[in-house]
């Protein structure tokens, strides 16, 4: 996809709920778990907050909260604060990737379907700094493709999130052709060595709590 192609930016929501399995459940779920350690007027860090899904799922959630909400595409964030409708005020929109994001200390962060862009080197930098910029014990929520990579299971699980795209009403063609763009455009990493990268960004308490086809979830803390 295309974050800048305003045809594309306009379709988002509805197509990532076509391929993303229970996206709605998804959302819901990091609200219950930045909840337990976040206080009612919590300030919360969303990295990757284009189209507002999430934003617009926790605001929901805890009428208290304040965001900052941080992506690279202008596109992308206008796409959220449409989303967000009359709640976009309680968003400081940021334009950029974490290094524009204010210090904090945040209460909680979030990064969802975002962290499967960036190589590993990248990927535990940004960890790192979304770590930096939490409260000690606050909770980060992530969830992104990770792939088990042994013999033919990652085209194994591919082919399956290609079939769940194809039953949810995306065209079959358009969904096999995700694999081959998935497999060339996607330093995936295997969930072993995303709880590894968590590790050393110095989050502790890690555990998954979504697991859906290629998709996988955890809630970690920064210690």
């Amino acid at each position: 996809m295309s974050f800048s192609d305003p045809t594309q930016v306009a379709d988002y929501g509805q197509r990532t709920a076509r391929i993303v399995p229970a996206l709605h459940d998804l959302h819901k779920m990091t609200g219950v778990l930045l909840a337990e350690q976040a206080g009612v007027n919590a300030r919360v860090l969303v990295l990757g907050a284009g189209g507002g899904l999430e934003l617009k799922a926790l605001a929901t959630q805890q009428p208290g909260w304040r965001f900052t909400g941080v992506d690279p595409s202008r596109e992308m964030l206008d796409l959220a604060q449409q989303t967000l409708g009359p709640q976009a005020t309680r968003v400081d929109w940021q334009q950029g990737y974490i290094d524009s994001a204010e210090a904090g200390p945040f209460d909680a962060a979030t990064c969802l379907l975002t962290l499967h862009f960036l190589p590993p080197a990248e990927r535990l930098a940004t960890l790192r700094e979304l770590h930096r910029r939490l409260r000690p014990g606050a909770p980060l929520v992530v969830a992104h493709h990770s792939i088990p990579d042994q013999g033919q299971a990652r085209d194994r699980w591919l082919a399956r999130n290609a079939a769940f795209a194809t039953a949810s009403g995306v065209p079959a063609s358009q969904a096999q052709g995700s694999i081959a763009a998935i497999k060339a455009r996607l330093p995936l990493l295997t969930p072993e060595q995303d709880v590894a990268l968590l590790h050393e960004a110095g989050f502790s308490g890690i555990e998954m709590f979504y697991c859906a086809l290629t998709f996988k979830g955890w809630v970690a803390y920064r210690g």
